[in-house]
């Protein structure tokens, strides 16, 4: 896997150093084992895990700030935040998942791994105390946009930013959002349309302004029963 990952990872021109390879290895290496027990992706041939998963997850990783503070809000199986850690090791990396099964998956992996500086919780969004934090949240997957700005925007620190990774189908859900930014106090500043491999993705970049109010985000899964 390491010479395939080296070589594609070139192609896009990101440098990957050998201690991150060697982690991509071993994380590849237990996804398949722990996907055989409990459900962490439907993505398992090596290609398009390289492909789909990794590249996808790791390629605006020079829009973060040397140092930031990520929070991955639904981390899931870890995409995108343990392979943007391999390759940004400076980056400080909280993820958060509501499942306890997967938390307990990406302790693993931290553990195998050795990394430092991030750190897996068992939360819901709502319940997740540290407002006005983070200098980044990532999303991969998670929701429409006008939801996850609901869920990003409170643990945002003013002049923070959300990226938001989408499919190409994502001009209904920017039309969708005005309200939604208007309310939590954010704007979009960038829209970052690119293909992997055939894959065409949509990166969506949304600065938060001002201070959001306390009582967001709501609880009783009120962003997505009722999204702004």
């Amino acid at each position: 896997m390491k010479q395939r990952l080296e070589e594609i990872f070139k192609k896009y021109n990101i440098t990957i150093t050998d201690e991150a390879l060697s982690c991509f290895e071993v994380y590849y290496k237990e996804l398949l084992e722990w996907n055989r027990k409990m459900n962490l992706t439907s993505i398992t041939n090596e290609e398009d895990v390289i492909v789909k998963h990794f590249l996808d997850s790791v390629f605006p990783y020079e829009n973060i700030s040397n140092g930031s503070m990520v929070l991955d809000i639904g981390a899931g199986a870890g995409f995108p935040s343990l392979p943007l850690k391999f390759i940004r090791p400076d980056l400080n990396i909280t993820m958060l998942d509501s499942l306890n099964k997967r938390i307990i998956f990406l302790k693993h992996i931290i553990d195998l791994t050795q990394l430092q500086d991030i750190q897996a919780i068992h939360s819901r969004i709502e319940d997740f105390k540290e407002k006005n934090k983070f200098d980044c949240v990532v999303a991969r997957a998670v929701s429409a946009l006008p939801i996850l700005i609901e869920y990003s925007l409170p643990f945002l620190k003013v002049g923070g930013f959300l990226m938001a990774y989408k499919s190409k189908s994502a001009e209904e859900e920017i039309l969708n959002s005005n309200r939604a930014l208007q309310i939590l106090g954010g704007k979009i500043v960038d829209i970052k349309k690119y293909v992997i491999e055939e894959n065409e993705r949509c990166l969506i970049v949304v600065k938060k302004i001002k201070t959001t109010d306390k009582k967001y985000p709501r609880g009783k899964n009120l962003p997505k029963i009722k999204p702004l």
